[in-house]
């Protein structure tokens, strides 16, 4: 007897966040859109996900972000650049690629992770992946010249290949420095299973050095548990809550990105280490850069 296979066939960029901590910068423009050197992450998180082969990318915004996102993410030519840097592929200036729809949805009142991945879930069926707009996971480092859907990051794929094997929910874990871990959920793991999530504990209560980096694959039920686990009750750890049950009960996998870059546009500082360390992995930059950071420390 053959089971059918279950597709992934959606997925969910979370940018509807107000972005805060990135002011003024995002007052005029979506940290989602803020440019990791010379391409937008928005550009990244797509091509991640088309990567993944999903069919549907819903993208989560707030009613301020309509214009941007809505002008942007048409899939449509843009005839303004189509004789004007002609050493970059044009792919790259439109979004997203052809066989891929996207969908955008409004969340009127932030109200978290959870809260946010429901505004979508009325037009899923099915597992799907979520994707937090802030964050960047990344293997490889392509120049501007190679970059587009074939460029994007295998993060969210690592995901889909954990859950055709296994069939559960799961979360991308990503490891960082002791001095890092107050800024994240810090992770318990026992084989490729989370049993403990700690939010921004200090170290002496961290479990691990592995946190949740923003990457998910979530199953049918999503809906039913953020009810029951709802926003009123529990606010911003509205998700965590639903971990925990997973955790508790149909278990939740924990799959690690082990050679993969987080690259965070959360806060300025984050944002600035990214520029710098994904310049000095790019091999159209690194040369030139390290060259004038010698210079200056001299």
């Amino acid at each position: 007897m053959t089971t059918e296979k279950v597709l992934v066939e959606d997925a969910i960029i979370l940018a509807g966040g107000r972005g805060t901590r990135m002011l003024p910068a995002n007052y005029y423009t979506p940290k989602e859109c803020l440019p990791l050197i010379d391409t937008p992450l928005m550009n990244h998180l797509i091509w991640e996900a088309c990567k993944s082969k999903v069919k549907r990318i819903h993208v989560i915004i707030s009613p301020n972000k309509r214009t941007v996102f809505r002008d942007k993410l048409n899939g449509q030519k843009n005839y303004q650049y189509e004789n004007i840097r002609t050493d970059i592929p044009r792919e790259i200036l439109m979004m997203p690629p052809e066989e891929v729809e996207i969908i955008i949805h409004e969340q009127i009142n932030p109200g978290g992770v959870g809260d946010a991945i429901k505004v979508a879930l009325d037009n899923i069926n099915g597992p799907f992946l979520v994707l937090l707009g802030d964050n960047l996971i990344m293997d490889f480092h392509p120049i501007l010249a190679e970059s587009g859907p074939s460029s994007g990051s295998l993060a969210s794929k690592k995901l889909v290949d954990y859950f055709e094997r296994t069939g559960r929910a799961c979360a991308g874990l990503i490891k960082v420095k002791d001095e890092q871990l107050n800024k994240y959920g810090v992770v318990e793991i026992r084989d490729d299973r989370i049993i403990n999530i700690v939010e921004k504990p200090d170290l002496n209560n961290a479990p691990s050095n592995y946190i949740l980096c923003g990457r998910y694959l979530l199953l049918q039920n999503t809906n039913e548990l953020l009810d029951k686990f709802s926003v009123e009750e529990y606010g911003e750890l509205q998700s965590i809550a639903m971990f925990q049950h997973l955790i508790k009960n149909e278990g939740f996998g924990g799959v690690k990105m082990n050679g993969f870059e987080l690259y965070d546009s959360g806060d300025p500082m984050s944002w600035l280490k990214s520029q710098i360390l994904h310049a000095l992995k790019r091999p159209d930059l690194s040369d030139e850069f390290q060259k004038w950071l010698g210079r200056i420390r001299e």
